[in-house]
């Protein structure tokens, strides 16, 4: 048997969850208050839901899902400017394939924005941009770029290998967001969260020391943690111990994959292309200085915001309505507290974000929560 197929045995072994369970529940015993732990990844959300590993734990320590995916914390501006850009003349927008069912502020999607006659495409790779721009020399080609920490090196390639090909027609609308300044806006508005079980593919790109200063700064646990069960009560467990023992660190419990550092070279890739965004606002969350990225000024050229400022509406808060999408992302809602949630709002007809992405909480709570 392979080492990778016995690391996944051991990972999901009924044996190991229910020693982990007995163990949280014997550590949790001595905790002086209720627990609250978020998880900000959609990957750690969907496993919590489909292991039911929240109902293994005692009722003095509670998971609360945060903004645990891109495409849930895009604001609707946002998707207006991608919608914009795709109807522009000679233009084909390229985008990822979760991003293309998001509905914008008039409700309407890029899904619907192709079926009406604009050229949207979705593709599995950002590189697979490099053709569609070769192959279409007579019009633009507008990547909406779009991820966390782990995706932004994919993109920074693509904009290193398009000014090597010399692809003029090939512009990007960047949307990347970076997970740490979120959870510390999560933490400054106070209320919420005691700990926090941190990323696994983010930290393997920007590494562990990333979130230091949030356990530092706030007195904060933070646990990285992998994808499969066990993980994911390790993760628990450990939070725990730190809390019983009146510490706040970072541990790193996805060692096999995450290193202190992060990948020193995709860093140094994402450096020469791109800068901190200073006006980008989080669906529910708000503006978050520096917490996302944009092209470095020197390739301007390149920027869809730049080049096509007519189609990018300006920064606007959102009125939540009847989505609990927002409250949903701060960790101060749970996905079936939404009145929509099922009953109009469903995979196939999102109303709101965290419905819209595979890796949203809404979308994890009706694939395994729904009521049938």
């Amino acid at each position: 048997m392979k080492a990778a197929d016995t690391l996944l045995q051991m990972v999901r072994s009924t044996d190991a969850i229910r020693a982990f369970a007995k163990r949280i529940e014997i550590d949790a015993a001595q905790l002086k208050k209720p627990l609250r732990v978020m998880e900000v990844c959609g990957g750690h959300t969907h496993a919590i839901l489909q292991y039911g590993l929240d109902q293994l734990l005692p009722q003095s320590v509670k998971l609360i899902h945060g903004p645990g995916c891109p495409v849930c914390v895009l604001p609707q501006h946002r998707i207006d400017a991608a919608i914009n850009l795709a109807w522009r003349p000679n233009t084909i927008l390229v985008t990822l394939g979760d991003m293309i069912r998001v509905p914008g502020s008039q409700g309407i999607s890029l899904q619907q924005t192709r079926a009406a006659g604009a050229d949207v495409r979705y593709v599995y790779s950002p590189l697979d941009c490099l053709a569609i721009a070769a192959d279409n020399p007579d019009k633009n080609i507008i990547y909406v770029a779009i991820g966390f920490e782990t995706t932004t090196p994919m993109t920074a390639l693509l904009l290193e290998q398009t000014q090597s090909k010399q692809l003029n027609n090939l512009f990007f609308h960047c949307n990347h967001v970076l997970v740490p300044q979120a959870m510390e806006r999560i933490l400054a508005a106070g209320g919420a969260v005691d700990a926090f079980i941190a990323p696994g593919h983010v930290s393997v790109m920007a590494g562990a020391k990333q979130y230091q200063h949030l356990a530092e700064k706030y007195r904060t646990p933070v646990v990285i943690s992998g994808f499969e069960p066990v993980d994911l009560l390790d993760a628990v467990l450990r939070i725990i111990n730190q809390v019983n023992s009146g510490v706040a660190e970072v541990d790193n419990a996805y060692s096999r994959f995450v290193k202190t550092a992060g990948n020193h070279k995709a860093q140094q890739l994402v450096a020469t292309y791109f800068e901190p965004h200073d006006d980008f606002l989080w669906r529910g969350i708000g503006r978050i200085p520096g917490s996302a990225l944009k092209l470095r000024s020197t390739f301007g050229d390149r920027d869809a915001e730049v080049q096509f400022p007519e189609s990018c509406p300006a920064p606007t808060e959102e009125k939540p309505g009847n989505c609990l999408c927002g409250l949903i992302l701060m960790g101060l809602a749970q996905p079936t507290d939404c009145p929509l949630f099922a009953d109009g709002c469903t995979p196939q007809n999102p109303q709101g974000s965290c419905m819209v992405s595979n890796e949203g909480a809404c979308a994890a709570y009706y694939k395994y929560r729904r009521e049938s």
